[in-house]
Formats: C-alpha cells, structure tokens, sequence
C-alpha cells in the first residue's frame, strides 16, 4: 500500500508539473528567425516611345554612268538573253529585243541616254529619232565601250571614221535622191552583211543601219532599212543617186567591214 501510495503521489506530482509546465508561466522562447523575402520582381521594361524617330536620309544611288562620253569611246548594251524594250523608263513593254538580229548577227545597241537605271537605246523596234529604254540591272545584258564612230554629212556627201573622236579616215558617198532623201539623227550598225548575198547592186558588203527610209520611191520593193553599203555602180558615188542609203566604194566599205564593230554609233547631218 505504501508503495502505491507513494507511486501516486510521484504520478500526482509529475501530473501537477507537466500541467504547470503547459500552463504556467515559462520561460520565453526565442523568436523564430524570419523567413526570407522573395526576390522583388524585375522592374518592368519602359514602354516604347511611340514619338517618331528621326530617320536617316536617304543616300541617292549613283548608277554607272553609260551614255556620257568616255576616252574609251561609247558604250554599247550587248543582249545575252531576251531583254524588254520600253517606251520610256517603267513604261510600256513594246518588244523584246532577242539575243540575234533578224540577219542573225549578235544583237548590239548602242546607248544614246540614261535615267538612273534605265538606258535609252537605238534600236529597229522604234522609229527614227525615238528610243527604246531597257534596265541596266537585266541580267540579260552585258555592256562594252566601242572606239568607233561614223559620221556622215549629206551636204558635203561624204562619211568620216573616226576613233575616239579623232578622225582617221573620209570618203565620198552617195546619198538618197530628191524624194527619197536620206534620213537624218543618230542610228547605230546593227549588222555586217555579205553585199552579193542581196543583190549586186549592194557591192561587196553591207553595213546596216537601225534606221528606216519612210520616203520610199514609187514602186520600190525592196526593204525600208537604212544602210551604208557598196555598189556595181561606181559613177554614181558623190550624186544624190540612191533611195536613201548611203553608197560607197567597196574598198571603203571593206576597211569599214574590218575595222567598225556592231554598235558602232552612226550620226547623219545635213
């Protein structure tokens, strides 16, 4: 008995001082340490100006300049590939010029003006004195300097050859009859032909022209194409004797024949 009496009061007291402990005043815990804050979010990125921002002049594009004039001579647009020709620049498509003449030379035009890209070319697709206009960027194109040019006076009735401007060799010529008379502008050799091919009277060779005669005498059935070419008719050769293309001496004609390349500018004055 004794012992549990004494097993109880050790109970009672353990009770006692866990229910103190629970209840009453202890001692003060210390104070958890705070928990760690969140990173702050990053700040919010500036809104974009909606002011309009000052932009940079536009440099204007300096195109290779052709048609001026160059020591080298003037310059000439070869066709590759099959080029449209315009009726001014961006204008309307009015041919194609194909890479072989109707003649089947290569296709040569000489330039005669330039806007920027655009190229103003004598060509057979447009009439005399209006040019056709092609884009330097085709790629169908390539484009060389010719050293040569012809120079004909219908007044005086004779053709100079001239390289870089200087004049190497005048001869006499016969040009078109009352009637009939020989275009005048610039036009350029689009082809190198064998005379005896068309005909006698064209003499041992032929250089034609872009250039067309539109006074063409009564009854004429031949071509309308201007040219400089030979004749079996020498007597002929100073008068004012032909349907407007240029005669001369076949032996003037053959040093024109080896020394004046397609493309080669081609000025008529009177």
């Amino acid at each position: 008995m004794l012992v549990l009496a004494a097993l109880a009061g050790v109970f009672v007291m353990s009770w006692s001082a866990l229910s103190a402990a629970s209840v009453g005043d202890q001692e003060p815990q210390p104070e958890p340490a705070a928990l760690p804050l969140p990173a702050p979010p990053p700040p919010a990125p500036a809104a974009e100006s909606t002011a309009p921002q000052a932009q940079k002049p536009k440099r204007k594009r300096r195109w290779r300049s052709l048609a001026s004039s160059s020591p080298r001579g003037h310059a000439v647009a070869i066709v590759r590939r099959s080029v449209p020709l315009r009726t001014r620049p961006k204008g309307r498509m009015i041919a194609r010029a194909r890479r072989w003449t109707e003649f089947g030379d290569q296709r040569v035009m000489s330039i005669a003006q330039q806007r920027g890209p655009w190229l103003g070319v004598v060509a057979t697709e447009r009439p005399n004195g209006k040019l056709a206009w092609i884009n330097m960027k085709h790629r169908g194109l390539a484009f060389r300097r010719r050293p040569y040019s012809l120079h004909a006076d219908l007044s005086g009735r004779w053709v100079e050859l001239r390289k870089r401007g200087r004049r190497i060799r005048r001869f006499s010529v016969a040009i078109g009859r009352p009637g009939s008379d020989t275009p005048t502008g610039r036009f350029a050799v689009t082809d190198k032909l064998h005379g005896p091919t068309y005909g006698s009277y064209y003499g041992c060779c032929i250089l034609a022209l872009n250039g067309h005669q539109t006074n063409l005498p009564p009854g004429w059935t031949g071509g309308n194409r201007l040219a400089i070419h030979g004749t079996n008719a020498p007597g002929t050769i100073g008068a004012a004797a032909s349907a407007g293309c240029l005669r001369a001496a076949d032996a003037d004609l053959r040093i024109l024949m080896r020394r004046v390349p397609l493309g080669t500018p081609v000025f008529i004055r009177r």
